[in-house]
């Protein structure tokens, strides 16, 4: 059951936000009323006064979080209140409350838990014994302790009795809400975390060789570095231990506060060494490790938070990558021993023709091949080319410029496309009905070619965990990683618009208001009825209420259909006020629609009335003006150079064009033409400091990089986008001396792995799998990238490489 939203928690979310209260409240009513973020981030402007989407976002988030600690207070008075236990300061302490740790603080002297040595020790009536103790230590411990001897209750002698009291005490110190509160805080930004390796797992472990013997504080852990270490940990290959702050000699500074909160020193009373020790145990025994473990989930929780944006971040870019548009198709699925599998798609994204080739060894019939192409090409008057990246793909890509050049007539353009995802797509039950009959091994270039044509389109088809764009994603919190991604994936489709006549059910059912059900129903309709001619037309679909309708209206398109307005952004509840510029300029709706001249000659105030403010005005203008209009960029393609196609092809120094796959924390990932995606160091980035890498560059982005040092055993090319940075020197066939080599951690395995974009981290530039231990490590090129890295933290001035 939902707690009802309180006034509190809405003033909260607006000093957040930094917005006026009355704008929560409304986004909270849309929210609550089965209103979508993207729908109230466009048609209800006027209501939000003006929150974007991003606001709206985090509002959405928080107002999540609020309600569900207004749950957990809820019930954790209802419990204390049935133990009979509830005060008016205690409840006034809970209801104070601002974070789930601060709740489960204050209650956990009051949870419900297992008979502890404390509970029993009180059962045996020692509770006087240890409040004695701590309030008088004049008194002689072991003399006091005399007195509560009783072999019925398990006393057996004085020692007995005192473990029991300091069993009761040791719990009361644990359990000091403020006392925990304020130890947490001053381990975390005191403390570290420390790794070492286990024994003799040194090889099997070395991708993680970078955290054999490593300690850093917890405030200045990336998040890559923190999912790497846990992983090795996983994997056990490492042991983490979380060190409240620099080893000193004598007592922790942190039992002197705990000492300092109940009155405890040492001034040679009798009772002092005993109450001195309890504090000691109980430090080391309860408190160190609850902070251990709260701290741990912090570490994790604040390390996933950043790897999830980061992931949400390259998928946004991915999805808006500029799509090629309405052209006839090749898709390319390059392989060696079962051949390329070919897929001819047309105009419109349906897959007219498939093959298989073989012109790589061992069959090598590259003359059949080129003939194989050269005939689908001319018969169904492809454009565009499209070779999936993984395995032989830059063998298929020089076939494919052989292809090129025999046959110019062709006029045909050939682009190298991620294949991240393919196989998990291939292999989906969404592929078998969408292209029933077609081997699972051929579903894969229909998508490469489709993806192509519209990313967006086609990536919905699959899950985006499985895109492989993110860090350590298989590390996360399934949940938060969902969430994040569905809500990443919403906002770009309702930004973009979907054609309702040539949607798949998957992108369909991404559109604001549209659940999946009602996805197949709008398909089936279109399939047993024909094209959309209106929007007015989907109030027929089945079980497409009107809230559905309200909420999923204005980001359909009907392209071609009875009312030019219908193909625009323009919700359908405001076609009336379209009508009254009509009216006013005299024209009709298609004639109005793009004619710029007459629409800037328009005021917004003059529409503006009860239902529609000036913000909705002012979008149906810009919108009128050129509807439709699609947010990505422009479609452009990157040229590899030409011999370069292999790691070894590379030297220090050498210029070259390349797509950017991913970006992580820690820097870009850069496909070059050589199987294997080069490192852009946030450091090599700009010359200027550089706070989030994708602020320089996004995946999809085409860039120029210099290659500044190569490592083939190992598979890591070091690049800068700073094109007179020094190259390293390197020995013959790239590779430097070991001693001076440049790691780049997170960097994936070429081949195969990259098809599954993000199984376990294998995919190319996943930054999540065969990672080295999850962060770069480069030594450094020239003294100013050393500077840079000893600055990041990434290089011990003492010992070189951490």
């Amino acid at each position: 059951m939902t707690t009802p939203l309180t006034g509190s928690i809405e003033s909260r979310i607006a000093g957040e936000l930094g917005v006026r209260e009355r704008q929560v409240k409304a986004a909270v009513e849309l929210l609550d009323g089965g209103s979508t973020v993207p729908f109230i981030a466009r048609y209800r402007k006027e209501a939000t006064e003006l929150l974007d989407d991003a606001q709206l976002r985090t509002l959405e988030e928080r107002l999540r979080y609020l309600r569900e600690l207004e749950e957990r207070r809820s019930a954790i008075l209802e419990s204390v209140r049935e133990q009979g236990k509830l005060t008016g300061e205690l409840e006034e302490r809970i209801r104070g409350a601002e974070t789930k740790a601060r709740l489960e603080d204050i209650y956990l002297p009051y949870k419900p838990k297992r008979r502890t040595k404390a509970q029993i020790a009180r059962e045996a009536g020692l509770e006087p014994l240890a409040e004695g103790l701590l309030s008088d230590p004049s008194v002689e411990p072991a003399a006091a302790a005399a007195a509560f001897v009783d072999a019925d209750k398990g006393v057996a002698d004085a020692q007995a009795a005192l473990e029991g009291a300091r069993a009761i005490l040791t719990e009361r110190f644990s359990e000091d809400a403020d006392l925990i509160g304020e130890l947490r805080e001053r381990m975390w930004t005191r403390g570290r975390l420390a790794a070492k390796v286990r024994a003799g797992k040194e090889e099997a472990g070395a991708k993680f060789a970078d955290y054999f013997d490593f300690t850093e504080p917890f405030t200045a852990l990336p998040s890559h570095r923190v999912l790497a270490m846990l992983r090795g940990e996983k994997e056990e290959v490492l042991d983490l231990v979380l060190e409240p702050e620099e080893p000193t000699e004598g007592r922790s500074s942190y039992e002197g506060i705990v000492a300092n909160r109940f009155g405890i020193a040492d001034r040679g009373r009798p009772g002092d060494k005993w109450l001195g020790d309890t504090v000691r145990w109980a430090w080391r025994t309860r408190l160190l490790v609850h902070l251990g473990i709260d701290l741990r989930l912090r570490l994790r929780t604040a390390a996933e938070d950043e790897a999830v944006d980061v992931f949400a971040a390259n998928l946004r870019d991915l999805l808006l990558a500029a799509p090629a548009g309405t052209r006839a198709t090749l898709g390319l699925d390059p392989g060696f021993r079962t051949g390329v599998k070919v897929a001819v798609v047309d105009a419109t994204g349906k897959a007219v023709a498939t093959d298989v080739i073989h012109p790589h060894v061992p069959a090598n019939k590259w003359d059949e091949a080129i003939a194989k192409l050269a005939r689908l090409a001319k018969e169904y008057t492809v454009d565009l080319v499209a070779i999936g990246n993984g395995t032989a793909s830059r063998e298929t890509d020089k076939l494919a410029t052989e292809l090129i050049a025999k046959h110019p007539e062709l006029n045909l353009t050939k682009v190298m496309v991620s294949e991240a995802g393919a196989s998990v797509y291939s292999a989906s039950e969404y592929a078998s009905r969408e292209l029933p009959g077609m081997d699972v091994s051929l579903r894969g270039a229909v998508s490469i070619a489709r993806r192509l044509q519209d990313p967006l389109a086609e990536l919905v088809k699959i899950d985006p965990k499985s895109i492989g764009v993110g860090q350590y994603q298989h590390d996360l919190s399934e949940v938060k990683l969902s969430r994040s991604l569905d809500a990443v994936v919403e906002d770009c489709v309702n930004g973009v618009g979907v054609d309702v006549n040539t949607a798949s059910v998957p992108l369909l059912s991404r559109v604001s208001g549209i659940s999946a059900t009602l996805a197949e129903n709008i398909v089936t309709h279109r399939d047993e009825n024909g094209p959309f001619t209106s929007r007015a037309q989907l109030k027929k679909v089945s079980r497409l209420g009107p809230k559905a309708y309200e909420q999923c209206a204005g980001f359909l398109r009907i392209r071609g259909g009875t009312d030019p307005l219908d193909s625009s952004s323009v919700h359908p509840e405001a076609y009336p006020v379209v009508r009254r510029m009509v009216k006013t300029t005299g024209q009709d709706v298609a004639s109005l629609v793009g004619n710029t001249g007459v629409l800037r000659s328009l005021r917004a105030d003059d529409f503006v009335d009860d239902t529609f403010g000036l913000p909705t005005v002012s979008d149906i203008l810009k919108e009128l003006e050129k509807p439709g209009r699609d947010p990505r960029p422009a479609f452009r393609t990157a040229t590899f150079k030409e011999g370069v196609e292999k790691i070894s092809d590379l030297s220090a120094g050498m210029v070259l064009e390349g797509v950017v796959t991913n970006v992580a924390a820690f820097g870009a990932f850069v496909d070059i033409g050589v199987h294997q995606d080069g490192l852009v160091h946030v450091s090599a980035m700009s010359k200027t400091f550089v706070k989030d890498p994708r602020d320089v560059a996004k995946p999809g982005d085409i860039v120029k990089v210099k290659v500044l040092d190569v490592d083939i055993p190992r598979k890591r090319i070091a690049l800068t986008l700073r094109l007179d940075d020094e190259a390293a020197p390197q020995e013959r066939g790239g590779a430097r001396p070991p001693k001076q080599r440049q790691g780049q951690g997170g960097q994936g395995q070429s081949g195969q792995g990259r098809r599954q974009g993000g199984q376990g981290g294998q995919g190319r530039g996943n930054g999540g799998g065969k990672d080295r231990g999850g962060r770069p490590a480069p030594a450094p090129a020239n003294s100013a990238m050393a500077d840079a890295l000893r600055r990041a933290g990434l290089v011990d001035p003492k010992k070189g490489r951490r």
